[in-house]
This record gives C-alpha cells, sequence and structure tokens, in this order.
C-alpha cells in the first residue's frame, strides 16, 4: 500500500491547479510544482520534514526563477507606453468637465486631452485639477483641494 503522504501530496497539487485554473494569475501553480516534487520524496519514503522542506523550497525558487520569464511573455499585446506617467501631474481645465454632456478637456504635458471627472463634480474652465488616471486617451481627473490662505 502506498505511503499515505503521498496521497497528501497528491491533494495538494490538485487543489493547487484547480486554484491556478480558476484565476490565472500565476498565483499557485509554483506550489503544485513543490507538491509533485514532495509525492516523489513521500513515494520514497522521505522523512515528513524533507517533504515539506521540498515542497517550500521548490515552490519558492520556482516562483522565484519562473514568474518574472511568465509574466514578461504572458500578455505580448501589452505595448508599454510613458503616457501612466501623467497620472499623478496637474493639469489645467481648458474646457468646462461636465461627465453628464460628456464634455471636458484639459492641458497636460503640452498636449491637450479629453477628460472627464473622477467623482462626476463638474469642473469649470481655468480649474486646475489633478490626473487621476488613465482610461484609453481619456483622462480621469479631479479638483485640486483648495488651499487654506494663512
Amino acid at each position: 500500500m502506498m505511503n499515505m503522504m503521498v496521497w497528501v501530496w497528491l491533494a495538494v497539487m490538485a487543489v493547487a491547479v484547480f486554484l491556478e485554473m480558476s484565476t490565472m494569475a500565476l498565483v499557485s501553480v509554483w506550489c503544485a510544482v513543490g507538491a509533485l516534487v514532495s509525492v516523489f520524496a513521500a513515494y520514497f519514503d522521505a522523512p515528513l520534514a524533507a517533504q515539506l522542506l521540498l515542497f517550500i523550497g521548490v515552490s519558492i525558487v520556482t516562483a522565484a526563477v519562473v514568474r518574472p520569464l511568465a509574466k514578461k511573455y504572458a500578455d505580448p499585446y501589452k505595448v508599454p507606453t510613458n503616457a501612466d506617467r501623467l497620472v499623478g501631474m496637474e493639469a489645467r481645465v481648458t474646457e468646462t468637465i461636465n461627465n453628464g454632456y460628456p464634455t471636458g478637456a484639459v492641458y497636460a504635458d503640452g498636449k491637450t486631452w479629453t477628460a472627464r471627472s473622477a467623482d462626476g463634480a463638474v469642473i469649470p474652465k481655468g480649474e486646475v485639477v489633478e490626473i487621476a488616471a488613465m482610461e484609453g486617451i481619456k483622462l480621469i481627473v479631479r479638483a485640486k483641494a483648495a488651499v487654506p490662505a494663512g
């Protein structure tokens, strides 16, 4: 009869594979690899402490070595841009921003951008705003908090 720990490690591996298939976020596949190595260790009657060390060690090493490569090649259609550098910058409203009428533009980084208010507030022309996010070619902005005089 096979060692009980072989079945335990097979179950751990199955759960890790199921979780990975459910999320596809490269989170638990490393544990599946570690569990596979521990299956062999258990089959050859390695002590439980050795099985646990192999599981943890192989999982960590696999994640550290393979994850950066997997992330690099996971989304080959992702085109890196520098547009996200605008987030956090200030911009001046050049056309009143009103999400209800889908109007609004800001001037930032030497260009005029279509803009929408992050919280839905109407922001009049001439105001200084902070860029909160970028959605496609549209900037999502929020009014800068008024600085109290004094």
